[in-house]
């Protein structure tokens, strides 16, 4: 027998896991000379230290009792100079609910929990109460009327499937052999006090595990109840039976003189609970109880995802709070960077008992404060609710309010009072007796609280930073295993890394992880609704079979099952794999299980990511390099004859892909100039088509509308106190919608100087703040300028047959044309603005062979719109060469050529169109008559042309 003495007034009880090394007798001394002595069997010494503190003895001495029909006392007796006192009694747990206990730490330790929630004190309770049962039908041949948990059929078997089904707990362990006792949460220790109070009420001088579930169905947070809900139990019926097995009991145990007299206080504690569960008959609530969440308690009982990271956010937060005075931290970060998340996460620790002793007994109560001012019409009725508020606070003592979007309610209250939400919340947080947790955006702090020095000064900011792709990804992993129990699906590490990867790529307007979350949860929605197609469909083809078909498949069936029997009589002749041979030529449909759930890969992940950003989807994925391969010829099949601006665009693109680009600029800023009609705006479009999917991906600006001062305001948006404001700029917004894209400025030069001021920032820093002061990113946007300033000077010099004209080696050719234009652009832009464009190219001008290449190009167009008519167009030579000759001009280039198609051939076409002289399947033929003139003959197909 070992002894351990110790000085100390009163027993203390830490709420972490605390016991002694297994004596069976310990001794505690006190300073009133009072002598505490316990006597227990070693496995129960756990549970009884931590049950000590729900009895309030001065002095105590624990010792067994005798055991009858299972109902082992643990007893209690005072022993003390004041033994007479009536408080000295202690009403004892039972054998049987310190077994309970004991399981239902058993049972926390084995879904992987480091504390004992009301679900797992409720497991406990089930699984002593079937031992407990099995033990009275093999000793005294007895056994209830009916099986399972108080008569209701649950089993502990079924109550760890719904407990892990609910709060998604892994599948149970090998309990682990250690002796240590896992703490009690909050709620459950509320429970065990309840259960003292009925056992006093009902006048029984012990705690058994019914006093317990009676308890537990009254004070419960609501996770047992709603693990029983789960289950189909009725709460009412189960305390019922729980009363009337105590009586039982006692009766046998001849304890219990009267039995009807107590019978009628367990009607009445049972009525009390049943009041206190009936949603038809509220409790009037506190302000604290209607207008705030308990996070603790929503954290007890596994409401809350888990918090992955953030630790040295969360260190920050409980230094603050751990301050006399100023003990008010408030969180700083965009929109999505997970500072309500945060918040949770603290009461997560709280409930989890992983935070400094002085925090254990807190309460996190998130303040709700839409529902706050909701109907606040009166002028003072929500200066009231407040002040009413805070005083509940302040009397309460343990709770820390959290306030989320802070932002809302300072500035408010003020209209008809003049008094100022803020203004109640001063004092008490100046004196250090009102804990409170806010957050709010960095703009809106800048906005409210820096103009008020006397609260901003009451806070702590602690600033939470987006989380890097890693962390990301690890958040992520932790909330993995939420989203597929809601989905029914699985994510595989490739999803989870392409979720942060293209959503920090190419969703630049938001923050992560929210972004890469909600990419993950429309990810699995989608998964979800393709699994009920699949399902659908399937449901139908069997639906739609015919009676054949399914005689069909029995005998295929048969068939097979005859051929495994004659293998295996003649397994000498046949092998294993010539069995698999024949079985495989039998054709029966495939089936999969509608249940099973559906994987999430990285396309998956990809396709959201386009239907958000617009982008096709090969470019989010590996297909992206064989597009890029393909780029340079596509281009150049579209316009002909300049290979060095298809060659700047589709080098910026690959640099940007093989992530070599500064991340704060731009894709690309390219600058073409050469004279007009020689393919600079229509290069941009064919980019636009070959790369983004379609020429609508391109935000066109005609930067001759942009002539006066005044029109910056159409880019960014019109400032306060003009017509407009609010409205948003036409460069901003279209690029907020569509954050990757190309930007095409046409006829740079036309525009004010003032709009080179805002080009300044947008190339340099690759963002501009609009009239709303928002930050809109370019990053992801590439900015291509057209301009005719040096086309005189190409002009001129092709009539002088200029020495750049003439050189035989082309790059030398264009190396002097693009000195010359470059000499005439530093006339027109500011050097700083030349200096930030990466690129010039100089268009060269279209020589009368190229015309032929071209010509093919727009002819197509026209063909294909025909196609869509079904009529097929064929064009004779003579007829090619007449356009060519006419359509070739120097100075307006290939614009010259189009008029030249419109006149000799589409002109031709809509007339005998009009007259009715082709029907779908038709072919016009174009040729030219004896005079030179275009005419139109046709003949009929057999079938129409397909698009």
């Amino acid at each position: 027998m070992q002894v351990s003495s110790f000085c100390s007034p009163f027993i203390s009880f830490n709420y972490t896991s605390h016991h002694f090394a297994y004596p069976l007798q310990f001794t505690l001394h006190s300073s009133r000379n009072a002598r505490v002595s316990i006597i227990a069997e070693p496995h129960a010494h756990g549970c009884l230290n931590q049950l000590l503190p729900v009895y309030n003895p001065r002095t105590t001495t624990i010792r067994r009792r005798r055991r009858k029909y299972g109902i082992g006392v643990v007893s209690a007796s005072a022993s003390s100079s004041s033994s007479s006192s009536s408080n000295g009694g202690l009403e004892p747990f039972t054998e049987r609910a310190i077994k309970a206990i004991m399981y239902s730490q058993r049972e926390a330790k084995a879904l992987g929990r480091e504390m004992v929630f009301t679900q797992h004190l409720l497991l406990g309770l089930i699984a002593e109460d079937e031992e407990h049962h099995l033990h009275l039908q093999h000793h005294y041949h007895y056994h209830y009327e009916q099986q399972g948990f108080l008569g209701s059929n649950i089993t502990l078997h079924m109550a760890r499937d719904a407990v892990r089904n609910i709060w998604h707990h892994p599948h149970p362990t090998a309990s682990n052999s250690s002796s240590a006792a896992l703490p009690f949460s909050i709620s459950t220790k509320r429970v065990f006090e309840a259960a003292l109070h009925y056992s006093r009420t009902m006048a029984h001088h012990f705690i058994a595990p019914e006093h317990i579930s009676i308890a537990l169905f009254t004070v419960d947070d609501g996770s047992a109840t709603r693990l029983l809900y789960r289950l189909g139990a009725n709460v009412n019926q189960l305390a019922a039976v729980a009363i009337f097995r105590l009586q039982e009991e006692l009766a046998k145990d001849g304890r219990n003189p009267s039995v009807e007299s107590q019978w009628m206080r367990g009607k009445s504690i049972l009525r009390k609970a049943a009041i206190m569960r009936s949603p038809e008959k509220p409790r009037e609530k506190t302000a604290l109880a209607q207008f705030c969440v308990d996070l603790t308690a929503r954290a007890s009982g596994g409401l809350i995802d888990p918090v992955v990271g953030r630790e040295n956010e969360l260190q920050r937060i409980i230094q603050i709070l751990c301050c006399r005075t100023k003990n008010n931290p408030i969180l700083l970060g965009e929109i999505g960077v997970g500072k309500t998340a945060i918040a949770e996460g603290l009461a997560l620790n709280i409930a989890e008992a992983n935070v400094p002793i002085f925090l254990l007994k807190k309460r996190i109560m998130s303040l709700d404060i839409a529902l706050l001012m909701a109907g606040a019409k009166e002028r003072g009725e929500l200066e009231a609710r407040v002040t009413k508020l805070v005083e509940e606070v302040l009397k309460a003592g343990d709770v820390i309010l959290f306030i989320d979007e802070v932002h809302i309610l300072v500035g408010r209250g003020n209209r008809g009072s003049g008094l100022d939400i803020a203004d109640l919340l001063k004092p008490s947080l100046g004196r250090g007796q009102l804990q409170c947790i806010a957050s709010t955006t960095i703009d809106e702090y800048r906005m409210h609280f820096e103009k008020d020095k006397a609260l901003a000064r009451r806070f702590q900011p602690v600033w939470i930073n987006e989380p890097s792709q890693d962390d990301a990804v690890r958040i992520l992993l932790g909330l993995r295993e939420k989203y597929e129990a809601h989905h029914n699906c699985r994510f595989t590490l490739e999803a989870i890394n392409a979720a942060v990867y293209l959503s920090a790529k190419y969703i630049s307007d938001r923050y992560l992880p929210d972004k890469a979350i909600d990419l993950i949860d429309e990810a699995g929605s989608r998964a979800r609704i393709e699994a009920f197609k699949r399902k659908r469909k399937q449901q139908t083809r069997i639906l739609s079979k015919s009676p054949d078909e399914y005689w069909q498949e029995i005998r295929t069936v048969q068939a097979m099952h005859e051929l495994v029997l004659a293998s295996k009589q003649y397994e000498g002749d046949y092998s294993l794999d010539d069995t698999i041979d024949l079985v495989s030529k039998f054709s029966l449909p495939s089936t999969s299980d509608a249940n099973e759930p559906s994987i999430v890969g990285p396309d998956d992940i990809a396709a959201v990511a386009s239907l958000w950003s617009g982008i096709q989807v090969q470019q989010l994925t590996d297909n992206e390099r064989m597009l890029l391969l393909g780029l340079d010829e596509q281009l150049r099949r579209r316009v002909v004859g300049q290979d060095e601006a298809v060659f700047a665009l589709s080098r910026a693109v690959k640099r940007f892909w093989a992530g070599l680009k500064d991340p704060k600029r731009p894709i690309a800023v390219i600058l073409f100039c050469g004279p007009t009609g020689v393919g600079k705006t229509e290069l941009t479009k064919a980019f636009a088509a070959s790369y983004f999917g379609s020429e609508q991906a391109m935000i066109r600006l005609d930067m001759s509308e942009y002539m006066e001062r005044h029109s910056v305001s159409k880019l960014i948006g019109s400032p306060p106190g003009y017509v407009g404001f609010g409205e948003g700029g036409t460069l901003t917004e279209a690029i907020r919608r569509r954050p990757f894209t190309v930007i095409l400025l046409d006829e740079i030069e036309k525009a004010h100087p003032a709009i080179f001021n805002i080009l300044l920032q947008l190339f340099e820093d690759g963002h501009l703040t609009d009239s709303q002061g928002r930050r809109v990113s370019f990053k992801n946007a590439i900015v291509v300028m057209t301009s005719n300033v040096g086309s005189t000077a190409i002009s001129m010099g092709r009539k002088s047959s200029m020495a750049f004209f003439t050189a035989d080696d082309k790059s030398t050719s264009y190396s002097g044309m693009k000195g010359i234009v470059m000499k005439e652009l530093k006339t027109y832009f500011r050097p700083e603005l030349l200096n930030r464009i990466d690129e010039v190219v100089v268009f060269r001008p279209l020589e009368k062979a190229q015309m032929v290449e071209i010509y093919n190009v727009m002819l197509e167009e026209v063909k294909h719109r025909l196609i869509s008519q079904g009529i097929c167009l064929e064009v004779s030579e003579s007829v090619k060469n007449l356009v060519c000759q006419r359509g070739y001009d120097k100075i307006s280039g290939a614009r010259t050529l189009r008029r030249a198609i419109s006149l000799i051939i589409e002109d031709v076409l809509s007339e005998a169109i009009l007259y009715g002289d082709y029907s779908p399947g038709d072919t016009a033929l174009i040729d030219l008559d004896a005079a030179g003139n275009p005419f139109v003959t046709h003949h009929v197909s057999d079938s129409a042309p397909m698009l």
